[in-house]
């Protein structure tokens, strides 16, 4: 630590948080997940209207979600989740969720560093693909999917 003398306050040097390829700037922040950005899940996604079941180990997921964007209180004791000061077995979701990949998949802050989107939280849609490619198929062997290339994303 460094006390700046033009500033009556304590500045405090940056921490590395951990390493980038577990745990650490991956969502969610928690060191029980080994989870990479190029070993990502599995993972559940919210519906609206539907239900999960509630343990120690699934609430790092979405606990988030539970209390941020549909507005409770979550608390975990002695291995039981709590919401709103009651015990809780399971979960059923208020609103839609969406998981947001990047394009540039090493060089994106997409949803593996900040987990999912609440529907109302997205703005703008699609209007072209601008090009589709198949995982399966090598460049000169169909990897281009030239029916897809610049259609309606309807």
């Amino acid at each position: 630590m460094q006390q700046n003398p033009m500033v009556d306050t304590i500045m405090i040097e940056p921490d590395v948080v951990g390493n980038f390829n577990t745990g650490g700037p991956t969502y969610p922040l928690n060191d029980s997940i080994q989870w990479t950005r190029d070993n990502y899940g599995p993972i559940w996604i919210p519906r609206k209207g539907s239900s999960i079941e509630l343990s120690e180990h699934n609430l790092a997921l979405y606990e988030r979600v539970i209390r941020n964007y549909e507005q409770n209180e979550v608390a975990l004791l002695d291995g039981l989740v709590y919401i709103n000061g009651a015990l809780a077995t399971q979960y059923t979701f208020k609103m839609d969720y969406y998981w947001m990949m990047g394009d540039n998949r090493h060089n994106s802050a997409d949803s593996r560093a900040w987990g999912f989107v609440p529907e109302d939280h997205v703005v703008g849609k699609p209007l072209r693909v601008w090009l589709s490619l198949d995982k399966d198929k090598g460049w000169f062997n169909g990897k281009i999917r030239w029916k897809r290339f610049f259609k309606k994303a309807d």
